[in-house]
């Protein structure tokens, strides 16, 4: 059983995750979140913290950086986009119970006080910008450390906003 909450964007969200593990889920129904949601959240925020498990598109990105400044101490879980995409849809309903055990073992907390680690010439220097296959390595790579796929520009600042070290970053490269 996960301690925290996991907030979702819909239904079937909760079919799969009840075939990969036990928890309670609060469905956001997509990005206008309803006031009594909102308070639902914030309840279980306050009570048992959140996890937010949004699926891995621009709709889900945008319901998470929504929910990350309301509860800024809410940990964050990515199923990377190929392992949450089917039958020409993507969504954590897509995911396997594999793929969303590993997101949840993965779970990061985004701090509001970034590092300066990476800068954008780490990217460069290791093919995840400026090269035709940064973008499939930032998605296997964000895999790995547990970010997520991004763009260049957000990829670098997950890198900075999760806690992510220069060793675990490294490691992820040297796998890759």
């Amino acid at each position: 059983m996960i301690k925290e909450v996991l907030v979702v964007e819909g239904k079937m969200d909760i079919v799969a995750i009840d075939k990969a593990v036990e928890a309670d889920c609060i469905i956001t129904g997509g990005f206008s979140l309803k006031p009594k949601t909102l308070d639902d959240i914030e309840k279980a925020y306050k009570k048992r913290g959140i996890i937010i498990l949004t699926d891995p598109d621009c709709a889900g990105e945008r319901i998470r950086k929504f929910l990350a400044k309301r509860f800024p101490e809410a940990k964050h879980a990515f199923v990377p986009k190929e392992d949450a995409t089917a039958n020409d849809d993507i969504g954590i309903e897509q995911a396997s119970p594999e793929a969303i055990r590993t997101a949840l073992e993965k779970v990061r907390t985004l701090d509001w006080n970034p590092t300066n680690e990476f800068t954008s010439a780490d990217l460069i220097m290791n093919g995840l910008s400026g090269s035709n296959a940064s973008s499939e390595r930032r998605a296997v790579i964000g895999a790995k450390l547990g970010i997520g796929y991004a763009n260049a520009k957000t990829f670098l600042t997950r890198l900075n906003h999760y806690g992510v070290t220069r060793e675990e970053f490294e490691k992820a490269i040297s796998e890759e």
